[in-house]
């Protein structure tokens, strides 16, 4: 049986707008979201930025791996264009400027992106923690290491394990017990490996569920009918839209 289930703008309304820019978060809070996913990564100088990729080359005018350059060069950069010429001139941002915009707007969902991050999950919650967004904030990533490095530094922001399995990988149980053993507080299963079985075997251990990976409106009413708590998707609206039908 489905239950409401709550929207989070993935990249921002990232079908409308070029993800993980202003432009795409202020979408979503125009079109009534009140949470959003976005990615994380350092500069060469060690800052803090948004965006998804480990390189330039797809979301901005400029390439090269993103800790090749500092954050006045990147900056400098055109992160909007690619996506569509009215939104030239668009930033890439520091996690610091979308928290001070956004703070008293928004629930934020902060992946930590890359295999290789040493350090990044725990600055990003002494940002969190600065601006006491500890009740706003879950850090996910795909990479366990990285959600055990944001517990030892701040147990008490919630932590949401991304977990690469379905499609031609079953599920595997095993991700409950090592969850567990870590205090991970949410799993976030491929919606293609989800089912209303699944999501309540989560709950009844303690998690809360949140679907990824949802491509198209076929994934995310199978998202809806599963039970999940939440979804992130870049088409949020079309969510919104569904639940008050």
């Amino acid at each position: 049986m489905s239950r409401e289930i709550t929207a989070i703008a993935h990249r921002g309304a990232s079908s409308y707008a070029p993800e993980n820019t202003f432009a795409a978060f202020d979408l979503a809070v125009e079109m009534g979201i009140g949470e959003i996913e976005l990615d994380v990564h350092f500069t060469k100088d060690s800052q803090i930025i948004v965006i998804h990729d480990e390189t330039l080359d797809r979301t901005t005018n400029s390439t090269g791996p993103v800790s090749d350059q500092t954050l006045e060069e990147i900056q400098s950069l055109d992160a909007g264009s690619w996506f569509d010429e009215k939104f030239s001139g668009e930033k890439v941002h520091t996690l610091d400027e979308v928290f001070d915009r956004y703070k008293n707007q928004l629930r934020f969902h902060i992946e930590i992106q890359s295999k290789e991050a040493e350090g990044l999950a725990s600055r990003t919650c002494e940002l969190v923690k600065a601006y006491g967004l500890e009740g706003q904030t879950t850090i996910t990533s795909f990479w366990k290491q990285w959600l055990i490095e944001s517990r030892s530094h701040a147990p008490e922001i919630p932590t949401g394990w991304l977990v690469p399995l379905g499609y031609e990988t079953p599920w595997d149980d095993s991700v409950i017990e090592e969850a567990l053993q870590e205090g991970f507080t949410q799993i976030c299963p491929r919606t293609s490996a989800v089912s209303p079985a699944l999501v309540q075997t989560l709950h009844d251990h303690g998690f809360s569920v949140r679907c990824w990976g949802v491509y198209n409106e076929e994934l995310m009413l199978k998202a809806v009918e599963s039970g999940a708590d939440a979804m992130t998707l870049n088409f949020p609206d079309k969510l919104k839209n569904h639940l008050l039908t």
